[in-house]
């Protein structure tokens, strides 16, 4: 830390956590080099333990998965989200959790998201969560209509009720056993809903401060969308999308449009990647270094 920001070290670290292996504070130090040393000493002594780690088989209780949507089509509802919605369920049948977001192009089909709802916790927060995001966008003066970007009405979208139908497929059919605000960690496994805004660039950290290893992400008009803090698997909705980015789309769904394939036969395919991605497999945007600068959601007045 600097040593006079508001989030000061005593907020945001346990009285175990402070200690000189992981606290720098820039003011307590003279001269610039001086404060690159004490940072370069400490991450070469995390290094050391991170460096004397050794994979080992984990249960599949133990992984998080992220869902999210980007650059959307008319074929992501027919196609890539319903084969991420049954590798999900494939997910949490088997222990695992599934974080779905995105609450913009859910809102208009929420009422099947409180049909599924486990509890009445996770039922009241996901009416808290629809509410506080709907009064943030009319504070903002922001209709949700306008959601769909060009880009997705040009691959076929004409309105966000059909943008949110095709977006809450990728959660498969799962309960959610609970629904928690953006950048919240789960207390739960199974489905989650985390209540991130849209934005490619705003979910996907806010699903990696939630927990995710990795994130699966359905493409129809393409994106090289990474994320250097969780591995990205991309999938694509048509084969064209593929053809085209042969050396970016991890994952083809483009068989289920043409009968090629079912979604349960697709979906099985993408499962055994996730478990492989998971396992240290690495994605094409990984070997060729695209990553995404991170974009946090921060809605708070400044002082």
């Amino acid at each position: 830390g600097l040593g006079c920001e508001k989030l000061t070290v005593e907020r945001l670290l346990t009285e175990e956590e402070r200690t000189k292996e992981n606290v720098v504070i820039l003011q307590d130090y003279v001269g610039y080099e001086a404060m690159v040393d004490a940072l370069m000493t400490m991450a070469e002594a995390k290094l050391e333990k991170l460096n004397k780690r050794k994979r080992q088989p984990l249960p599949l209780s133990r992984l998080c998965v992220g869902m999210q949507c980007g650059g959307s089509d008319a074929f992501s509802g027919v196609s890539a989200n319903p084969v991420a919605g049954y590798a999900s369920d494939l997910l949490v049948s088997g222990g695992a959790t599934v974080m779905f977001s995105e609450v913009t192009e859910v809102r208009d089909g929420v009422h099947l998201l409180a049909e599924r709802c486990s509890t009445p916790e996770a039922l009241e927060a996901l009416k808290a969560e629809i509410g506080w995001y709907d009064r943030y966008l009319a504070k903002g003066g922001v209709d949700r209509s306008a959601n769909p970007t060009p880009g997705n009405k040009a691959g076929g979208l004409s309105n966000i009720v059909e943008k949110a139908m095709g977006s809450i497929v990728k959660s498969g059919r799962a309960p959610i056993a609970e629904v928690i605000g953006p950048g919240a960690l789960p207390t739960k496994t199974g489905l989650i809903f985390a209540a991130t805004p849209a934005s490619d660039l705003v979910c996907g950290p806010s699903q990696v401060a939630s927990g995710i290893a990795l994130q699966v992400f359905m493409t129809g008009r393409g994106t090289p969308y990474n994320l250097a803090e969780a591995p990205v698997v991309k999938v694509s909705s048509r084969k064209e999308m593929k053809t085209r980015w042969p050396d970016l789309i991890d994952f083809d769904a483009g068989p289920v449009v043409v009968k090629e394939e079912s979604v349960a036969e697709a979906g099985e395919r993408l499962f055994d990647l996730i478990l492989e991605v998971a396992s240290g497999k690495k994605t094409l945007a990984e070997e060729r270094r695209l990553f995404n600068f991170l974009s946090f959601f921060n809605p708070a007045p400044m002082t």
